[in-house]
């Protein structure tokens, strides 16, 4: 297990790794969840189940990439050192994979270069955060790394909410209008036709990214370069890599708590990447309304990841992650069963008729799941530092990495796989039922991550004072 770090950083070095994931945030916001993903499934693939499926073919590839090579450069990067390099290497794959998705046409008969630019912005983003993870333990004592996680992932939601409001109240508009949520003409005269507004989120994200992640090249502190050549630093690193993966199953806690986050974090990640698609698709809800979804589920996950930070700190954080599990299970449930005419599987509208409950239902869950999600991803971080030594954090948050991407190719393959399994003509289903029955894998991930959850021990510490 860690021990307390020696010295504290500076309250700017903090705030400028916090800063990274208010630089971050956006990505999975605008790109992932509430604008650009559902903007893909409905507007540029030949129908939404389609769009579901080909978006899982996307995700599951940059999964597959980051699965076989974070643990090696994990390892790699513990060996030599510094973090700061590979986070500028990744910052720049993951820049120019969220600005391809600007060329992300309505109607493209090619899908190519949106789901490239996926991929890139994918490998890029998830490796970015491997590195600046793992500098968190370097910055605090390990009793204080619960609230100073949440904090930084409260920040992250705030950078979403932000940039959400951005897009929706200035960017995007509604093409029967021509007019954005807050009653404007599209600024840089974005055509409304086109959704140059929608499209616009990938370019925005860059520049956000860009901007907000400086603080934390400027002002964090970072660990110093080993002593020795490269190529000696590179073998050193594979060859603990290769101690620890060996050592692993008989590490109970540490195996079972990187098996168990493979699962749910998989499950989560699902949900987040195919929410807006699902409400596109399902409800018909347009852009517009999914980026108010989007406002308040940031909103929520802001809150949910700076009271889960508070939990950590007093309960530890494993009962935060099994609580927040419990609570994402039964939010997906409440999703699979709401419809434009259902809400739990009754039926509170005609077909052809229209009710607001469905609409509200949905709201309550997106708020509950921003809550959960923001709290068990803050907390994660937090349990995974207990389960390692201080000089093989980076190495532990490339595990992670793969552990929360070793699956994370077969949850998107599966929804997409399910998706256009139900959606054949063998079943008949509709493109709406396809849709609901493809995301219910979901739901089995989070289950087997809860069912892991007791064989993994947190470490006992005397909480800091509030």
């Amino acid at each position: 297990m860690t021990g307390e770090v020696a010295a504290r950083a500076s309250k700017k070095g903090i705030w400028g790794w916090m800063f990274f994931d208010f630089a971050q945030q956006p990505f999975h916001t605008l790109i992932i969840t509430f604008v650009f993903a559902p903007y893909f499934a409905s507007k540029v693939a030949a129908n939404p189940a389609q769009g579901q499926e080909y978006w899982g073919y996307a995700a599951g590839i940059g999964g597959a990439i980051i699965a076989l090579t974070s643990p090696v450069l994990g390892a790699i990067a513990d060996a030599t050192g510094p973090r700061k390099p590979w986070i500028f290497l990744f910052s720049i794959v993951g820049f120019v994979g969220c600005w391809m998705l600007w060329y992300a046409l309505p109607g493209a008969g090619s899908l190519f270069i949106p789901m490239l630019g996926i991929v890139l912005a994918l490998v890029g983003m998830e490796y970015a955060a491997v590195f600046n993870n793992a500098m968190m333990p370097t910055l605090v004592p390990r009793s204080e790394l619960g609230r100073l996680s949440g904090s930084a992932w409260g920040l992250g939601y705030i950078g979403g909410l932000i940039s959400l409001v951005i897009v929706l109240g200035f960017l995007s508009a509604n093409p029967e209008t021509g007019k954005t949520l807050f009653g404007l003409s599209p600024l840089f005269g974005l055509d409304p036709a086109t959704y140059e507004g929608d499209r616009a989120s990938g370019p925005l994200t860059s520049l956000w990214y860009l901007i907000f992640v400086l603080p934390m090249f400027l002002w964090t502190p970072d660990v110093a370069r080993r002593a020795g050549d490269v190529g000696s630093a590179v073998r050193r690193g594979l060859s603990e890599l290769g101690e620890t993966l060996r050592s692993l199953p008989s590490q109970k806690s540490y195996f079972s708590f990187l098996i168990s986050s493979m699962f749910y974090r998989d499950a989560l990640n699902a949900l987040y990447s195919f929410g807006g698609i699902y409400a596109a698709g399902v409800l018909g809800w347009p852009i517009i309304k999914i980026g108010i979804f989007g406002i308040l589920a940031n909103l929520t996950g802001a809150i949910g990841a700076w009271l889960g930070g508070r939990a950590d700190q007093r309960f530890g954080p494993k009962p935060v992650i099994v609580f927040s599990i419990v609570m994402l299970i039964l939010c997906c449930l409440v999703i699979i069963s709401t419809t434009p005419t259902q809400v739990l599987f009754m039926t509170v509208a005609e077909p052809g008729a229209t009710s607001n409950l469905p609409d509200i239902v949905f709201y309550l869950a997106g708020a509950l799941i921003g809550a959960a999600g923001g709290s068990i991803q803050a907390a994660s971080r937090t349990l995974l530092v207990d389960q390692v030594e201080a000089d093989k954090v980076t190495e532990a948050f490339g595990l992670y990495a793969l552990s929360g991407r070793a699956t994370s190719f077969i949850a998107p393959f599966a929804i997409a796989f399910a998706t256009a399994w139900f959606a054949s003509e063998a079943f008949g289903f509709s493109t709406q039922d396809a849709q609901r029955l493809g995301v219910t894998p979901i739901i089995l991930l989070f289950a087997i991550g809860w069912a892991l959850l007791p064989w993994v021990n947190s470490r006992d510490y005397k909480p800091a004072a509030a």
